[in-house]
């Protein structure tokens, strides 16, 4: 039940939500689920060449597809302007996946940053922390941190009725986001930010840091394949920039002035639902990075329907930019080629 004695007082304008998700959701739908699908076979390919960045690959991947499959839930929830007509166990489990795609998918990013930041800086070390049995110990670790981190949505209770005055309009039942938001919310979000953003944006910037310098300073590498590596480092921080920070700006906001502020939470709902909104692109932008914009990813595509006859050539793979070598001279060459596959 909840904690604090702060009435909710919700009748805010919702026409932007009945314009916004239903369309937005249902074109993440038709990108998310073929996209995360093919990512998941590359996925499984890359593990079968063993490639222990397949795991994580997959582990990203799922989170997802997870997430894609309540965004029909969601629609729903918009159509009936923000009314939650379903059950009160639904909308837990709702909201519980959407946040644990959220932070999964941080955790898993930040999986894979330090892992090519290892491979490329590293190259010749730490080989026990590049193979697939530790990467399958942290994913099943992340999994279950984050299920451990989010567990207090299937414990409160979700459901939350409005009180409107205005006689003319009926009470809503509303999931989860209330206006204001709770105090145990705010609380909540403190944790989100600092655990689930902060920490692993901070993370990824240091080692796509290590790794530009790294090849930069290359003599070996081209200066096509510095500049596609640059490229594509700064295209991943800047996606993952646009998706999470505006949304955890704006959770910041809120939760430091609009616990029992009604006028507050005036101000902060439109850009706290564009936010959203920008924050649910992480589920395609994900596969289209890690699998359709780097070299690697684009050549498993057109082998995906292969995986079984690709795996079996696991000891001469199509692809220089795994970092699977024995040799420590090929070791170090393609460890910075690696780079080319994050």
């Amino acid at each position: 039940m909840v904690s604090d004695n702060c009435s909710v007082s919700y009748h805010l304008n919702n026409e932007l939500d009945k314009h916004l998700f239903p369309i937005l959701y249902s074109i993440l739908i038709i990108v998310s689920v073929p996209a995360n699908a093919a990512s998941l076979c590359i996925s499984v390919c890359q593990v079968k060449r063993k490639n222990e960045l397949g795991i994580y690959l997959f582990s990203l991947s799922l989170a997802d597809l997870f997430y894609t499959l309540t965004l029909p839930l969601w629609i729903y929830y918009a159509q009936n302007g923000d009314n939650w007509l379903l059950s009160s166990d639904v909308c837990k489990f709702s909201v519980f996946l959407k946040y644990l795609n959220y932070y999964t998918s941080s955790a898993f990013l930040t999986c894979i940053s330090v892992d090519r930041y290892l491979a490329v800086v590293y190259p010749l070390r730490f080989h026990y922390l590049r193979t697939r049995r530790f990467a399958l110990f942290v994913s099943l670790l992340a999994w279950a941190f984050e299920i451990i981190s989010n567990y207090k949505f299937l414990k409160e209770d979700e459901i939350f009725t409005e009180n409107r005055s205005d006689p003319n309009h009926t009470n809503h039942t509303l999931c989860y986001d209330t206006y204001p938001i709770r105090q145990w919310q705010a609380y909540l979000n403190y944790y989100r930010i600092c655990v689930g953003y902060v920490a692993p944006l901070a993370i990824m910037i240091f080692c796509y840091h290590k790794i530009y310098h790294a090849v930069k300073h290359n003599q070996a590498t081209q200066e096509s394949d510095k500049k596609k590596i640059s490229h594509l480092l700064l295209s991943i921080i800047l996606t993952f920039f646009i998706c999470f920070t505006p949304y955890h700006i704006v959770l910041l906001i809120r939760s430091i002035i609009e616990p029992c502020n009604f006028p507050s939470a005036q101000k902060m709902f439109v850009p706290y639902r564009l936010t959203t909104a920008l924050t649910s692109l992480n589920c395609i932008a994900d596969p289209i990075l890690y699998c359709f914009v780097s070299e690697t990813g684009r050549t498993d595509i057109w082998n995906v329907f292969r995986c079984g006859s690709s795996a079996s050539q696991s000891g001469a793979p199509p692809s220089q930019n795994l970092a699977i070598s024995s040799s420590s001279q090929d070791r170090t060459m393609k460890a910075i080629e690696s780079a080319t596959f994050l």
